[in-house]
């Protein structure tokens, strides 16, 4: 394997590649990234075994060949040598790849790219297609919802549900929901599959603020996901299991309903939780309605250590009602969330809190209450 590229186009790839790399496996080559010289160019390909991504790196090839190197070693090296010079890459004897970068030279051991594990890449035709800027909006909005302990698996995924012109993404854990429904480009049969949201929020790293699509290609035997943009691949196993049936959960009617501005609660927030941090994390809302004179919310926090209040300004139908949430969750959708306006739909201090975003009726957050003793 004899080939040039440029080192800002290798430390980019390198870069989104690592972030597939095993850092506690017990097989050595999961620790490395493999190199394969493919369609007049480098592909970098890095995995765990439940995520893996291939980028593509465009170079100059003289000869074709195959390697694995530790990549947070070959990583740091390329980032070392800045000045986006041209870095020629060799393998040597004993699988040994030499780097020469101007006055620069490194040699670095690697494993035999046969020991890599193979990972599915695009040929498959497509499931459907999605524009990367509305699945990348929808991923923020959703895929932090998902839990991050594995007492139960299902809840660490995202549940990605296709229904002709649209997906429905659903993220939850034992507090919180999150729901969103965007269109596809390509209709598609209905179907329905658990992706991990670790996968996710990588695949938001890569997606661009555009409306190129990005391809998605479900694997015949229902274990794998594959998304597809130009120049990079991200493949998924997928979670096996039942996820649970939100809808079941989801509030229909409510008794109060506070249209607000999502920065300014943000900003009532924030302050609180610092206070609440240091008890129980408990956060209040008390409601007054349109009838009172002091119509709006009130954001309180109570600790040891001290107390908070802000108020905010709000358009409130309905009762007055009182509210606790945990501060996290409450900040969670506040900063998530991209919109201007919140409706806070209640029924009450035990029913759970629905925020919906005004001009967004493809959207919705659903946040347990906090039982309080006051």
């Amino acid at each position: 394997m004899k080939l040039s590229v440029m080192q800002e186009n290798l430390a980019r790839g390198l870069s989104v590649v690592s972030r597939a790399v095993s850092t506690r496996s017990t097989l050595p080559v999961l620790a490395n990234v493999l190199l394969r010289t493919e369609d007049a160019g480098l592909k970098l390909t890095a995995t765990n075994l439940e995520i893996g991504i291939t980028y593509w790196v465009p170079g100059k090839i003289e000869s074709d060949g195959a390697t694995t190197v530790p990549a947070k070693l070959l990583t740091d090296l390329v980032n070392s040598l800045q000045g986006g010079d041209r870095i020629d890459l060799e393998l040597g004897a004993g699988e040994t790849l030499d780097l020469h970068c101007g006055r620069f030279e490194s040699h670095i051991k690697g494993i035999d790219a046969e020991e890599f594990p193979a990972i599915q890449t695009t040929g498959e035709r497509p499931t459907t297609r999605i524009a990367q800027n509305v699945l990348r909006r929808a991923l923020e909005e959703t895929a932090f919802a998902a839990a991050t302990d594995e007492a139960r698996p299902i809840l660490t995924g995202v549940l990605c549900r296709f229904e002709g012109d649209t997906v429905t993404l659903a993220a939850a854990d034992n507090y919180r929901i999150a729901v969103k429904t965007i269109p596809v480009l390509d209709s598609v049969a209905d179907t329905s599959v658990v992706v991990p949201a670790r996968a996710l929020t990588e695949l938001m790293r890569v997606l661009s603020d555009s409306e190129a699509p990005v391809e998605i290609v479900l694997a015949q035997a229902r274990n794998q996901i594959l998304f597809h943009l130009e120049g990079v691949d991200l493949v998924s196993r997928l979670i096996d299991g039942q996820f649970p049936n939100y809808q079941s959960v989801m509030p229909q009617s409510h008794t109060t309903r506070a249209v607000l501005d999502r920065e300014e609660l943000l900003r009532a927030v924030r302050p609180a939780a610092l206070i609440a941090h240091e008890s129980a994390n408990i956060v209040k809302l008390q409601v007054s309605s349109g009838a009172d004179a002091d119509a709006g919310i009130t954001v309180s926090a109570n600790a040891e250590v001290g107390d908070h209040v802000g108020q905010v300004e709000a358009s409130v139908e309905g009762d007055g009602t009182t509210i606790a949430f945990n501060a996290k969750y409450l900040a969670d959708v506040l900063t998530n969330v991209n919109a201007d306006q919140f409706a806070l739909e209640l029924q009450g201090p035990l029913a759970p809190g629905v925020f919906k975003p005004i001009g967004d009726d493809q959207y919705v957050h659903v946040v347990m209450p906090v039982r309080t003793t006051s």
